[in-house]
């Protein structure tokens, strides 16, 4: 009999994985509706929907293993990154969906959210303040408006499986929307800066490095409350405070 396993579960979704089939279970219908669309109109491998049930979607796991994980060395090689950034590439000039995504939020919006984490961060003692003060500087450089492109919107490495140096598909598409094609770039090299020269191998040399680099700090610096408050860990090696700390 196959086993239960728990993937990933907070209080806004459980992902389980049954044999070869992964459960998705989610109160947010809309949500689960971007992940099916976003799906069908990306030009990359995508798993395939086997039903949907609400609030269950099932979906069959995709060959291969993940690239990597957030906080463990990777053992995937450059070519296989470089895979990862072509098949970026080949999204990002995909048609835009017609919806906005998590990558697309407003510069200014961001900017006030932004200070309100790095207020807390510092109040709470979480973070001491120069390190929350650098970091915020260096995120300046991802608060510009940029051309939308069709993004994935939760581009991390173990959303991104291959088998050998080929892609065979990239999992959880539900912030996927119109945005800045740099968070995805960020989002896959987070705590891997040093597997970004082969990302845009792949991708090609127009990505701007200093605004990845700020996205890097951004995502860490707003994401460290919401980690805390459901149960993970951004002070585990290699993960969100050890990206922030890089930086100085």
């Amino acid at each position: 009999m196959n086993e239960v396993k728990v993937v990933v579960a907070h209080s806004e979704r459980a992902t389980l994985r049954v044999g070869d089939v992964f459960l998705k279970v989610d109160t947010d219908q809309a949500r689960i509706d971007v992940e099916i669309e976003a799906m069908a109109l990306a030009p990359v491998p995508t798993p395939r929907i086997l039903w949907r049930e609400p609030p269950v979607l099932a979906i069959a796991a995709v060959p291969g293993t993940a690239l990597g994980r957030l906080g463990e060395p990777p053992s995937a090689s450059p070519a296989a990154w470089a895979a990862a950034g072509a098949a970026l590439r080949k999204l990002h000039d995909a048609p835009l969906p017609p919806w906005p995504g998590r990558a697309g939020r407003d510069p200014d919006e961001l900017a006030a959210d932004l200070d309100d984490e790095c207020e807390w961060l510092v109040t709470h003692g979480v973070l001491p303040a120069d390190l929350v003060t650098r970091n915020r500087r260096v995120a300046e450089a991802a608060l510009r408006p940029r051309p939308p492109a069709f993004t994935h919107g939760d581009l991390q490495i173990a959303h991104v499986f291959t088998d050998g140096d080929e892609i065979t598909g990239i999992i959880d598409w539900s912030e996927a929307g119109r945005g800045d094609a740099l968070y995805d770039l960020a989002t896959l090299t987070l705590g891997h800066e040093n597997h970004l020269a082969d990302v845009l191998t792949g991708y090609g040399t127009d990505a701007d490095p200093d605004a990845i680099r700020g996205w890097w700090s951004l995502r860490s610096l707003l994401g460290i409350r919401w980690l805390i408050d459901h149960g993970f860990d951004p002070f585990a090696p290699g993960c969100e405070v050890d990206v922030l700390r890089s930086r100085m």
